[in-house]
């Protein structure tokens, strides 16, 4: 038997993504561990990014601003949609992008009731005016797939640039080991050389 509080802070790691029983447990006996001044930081921390952080009303990524840095100074004629506003920073890592940003904060998925309306689909169309290409940078599952072919239906009647993220096998690992999907998907998005 663990104490009651144990207990219901093991429940409250686990809420966390990818965080499973033995995870959340070692989390929570960590922050027994520490110190009082540590755990104060910590739950400081906690409280402190949910009062300040918002959604950047333009793009949908989190500032803690009135609109983000981003928003304000990047090249405004080039805008990558993405599903959620991590993906941001995976692009972020790259180091080469100066364009905008646009997260949907999720992707359609009609057996969920997820469609056009409950994404940032109509925030993304109000933002096109001197914009000369999109880059749907959604996921490369059937969810994202299908928002990326959606937005872009939308989007090429317009006559803007609508370009997609190559898919394909990643570097260095070996074609025996890629399944069908990403296989036939580097097959047919090959390029001449």
């Amino acid at each position: 038997m663990i104490p009651e509080s144990l207990a219901k802070l093991i429940a409250e790691f686990r809420k966390l993504p990818a965080v499973g029983l033995k995870t959340a447990t070692r989390y929570a006996y960590a922050v027994l561990e520490m110190s009082d001044s540590d755990a104060e930081e910590f739950v400081s921390a906690i409280t402190e990014a949910k009062e300040k952080i918002k959604i950047c009303p333009l793009c949908g990524d989190y500032t803690d601003g009135e609109v983000c840095e981003r928003c304000m100074t990047a090249d405004k004629s080039v805008i990558c949609v993405v599903g959620e506003p991590k993906d941001i920073q995976a692009i972020e890592k790259i180091g080469t992008y100066n364009g905008l940003y646009h997260a949907l904060h999720g992707s359609l998925d009609f057996r969920k009731g997820i469609g056009a309306d409950n994404i940032r689909i109509k925030e993304l169309m109000s933002r096109l005016d001197g914009v000369k290409e999109v880059i749907l940078a959604t996921n490369p599952d059937i969810g994202g797939e299908m928002t990326a072919n959606y937005i872009a239906g939308l989007i090429k009647p317009t006559g803007i640039k609508v370009t997609r993220l190559a898919h394909g096998i990643p570097m260095g690992s070996e074609i025996e080991y890629a399944d069908e999907m990403t296989l036939g998907k580097a097959l047919s998005d090959r390029k001449e050389m």
